[in-house]
């Protein structure tokens, strides 16, 4: 699993870029999007979580990996 930060999300708009984002690296991959607490959960992926991050950052969403302990 995956978690990524991504400060700039506010709504369902941005909570659909974000999951095309990693859909587009990951096309069977399971996104949620917490836009309260601005944590995006990628589960089944198998690219490195800095991959995912950079095709959301690519979107127009920075976005940065948490450790598993976050």
């Amino acid at each position: 699993m995956i978690r990524l930060k991504v400060e700039k999300m506010g709504c369902g708009g941005c909570a659909k870029s974000v999951t095309g984002a990693v859909q587009a690296v990951e096309p069977g991959a399971r996104v949620e999007v917490d836009l309260a607490s601005k944590l995006v959960t990628v589960s089944g992926a198998t690219a490195p979580a800095e991959r995912i991050a950079d095709a959301v950052t690519a979107a127009g969403y920075p976005a940065e990996p948490l450790s598993a302990a976050a």
